[in-house]
C-alpha cells in the first residue's frame, strides 16, 4: 500500500499495546468474553487510512477514519473488522463494543496518554460484565495502564526513527 514507514511503526506499537491489554484482561478476567483477534486486528489497522492521507500522520484530521474503513472493505475485509478504522476515535458513540474501546485505549496508552472518559467506559463495561465494583476495576486498570505507560518514551523514540 506504499504506506509511510512511520505509519507501519505506529501500527506495530498500537498492536503491541493492544496485545498487552488483551493479555492483562484474559489474566484478570479469564471468563470475560471478548474477541481478542478482532482487537489485535483493529489495533494493527486502525490508522490504515493515513496511507491515503499522510498529512494526518503529523497533523490533525479525521479523514483517514472512513477512508481506512473503506480501504479495508475494498481489500476484502469483513465490515466487523474494517469498522475499527472508523471507530477508534469515536468511543462515545452508540453501539460501541468492548473491542472498540480496547482498540481506542491501545491507541492512547501506547504513548502514555490517559483519557479519563475512555477509561471510564472501559471500567464500566468491565464492571457490568464481571459483576465487580467499578472502583475495583478502575484501580486495577489504572495500575496496569500506569505500568504500560512507563515505557512510552521508548515507544515514541522507536516511532520517530521512521520517516513520515
Amino acid at each position: 500500500m506504499n504506506s509511510p514507514p512511520r505509519l507501519a511503526a505506529h501500527l506495530r506499537l498500537v498492536h503491541d499495546a493492544a496485545r498487552r491489554i488483551a493479555d492483562w484482561l484474559q489474566q484478570r478476567h479469564p471468563r470475560l468474553s471478548f474477541d481478542r483477534r478482532a482487537v489485535l486486528f483493529g489495533a494493527a489497522t486502525h490508522d490504515i487510512g493515513k496511507a491515503l492521507h499522510p498529512a494526518e500522520l503529523s497533523g490533525p484530521g479525521s479523514t483517514h477514519e472512513p477512508a481506512g474503513r473503506d480501504l479495508l472493505l475494498q481489500h476484502g475485509f469483513d465490515s466487523d473488522l474494517a469498522r475499527f478504522a472508523a471507530t477508534h476515535a469515536s468511543w462515545d458513540q452508540p453501539g460501541i463494543t468492548l473491542e472498540d474501546l480496547l482498540v481506542s485505549l491501545a491507541d492512547k496508552v501506547w504513548k502514555n496518554k490517559r483519557v479519563l472518559d475512555l477509561e471510564d467506559l472501559v471500567v464500566n463495561h468491565l464492571a457490568h460484565a464481571t459483576g465487580h465494583q467499578p472502583w475495583e476495576e478502575y484501580a486495577a486498570l489504572d495500575e496496569f495502564l500506569t505500568r504500560l505507560g512507563d515505557i512510552a518514551d521508548q515507544r515514541l523514540a522507536f516511532q520517530t526513527t521512521y520517516s513520515i
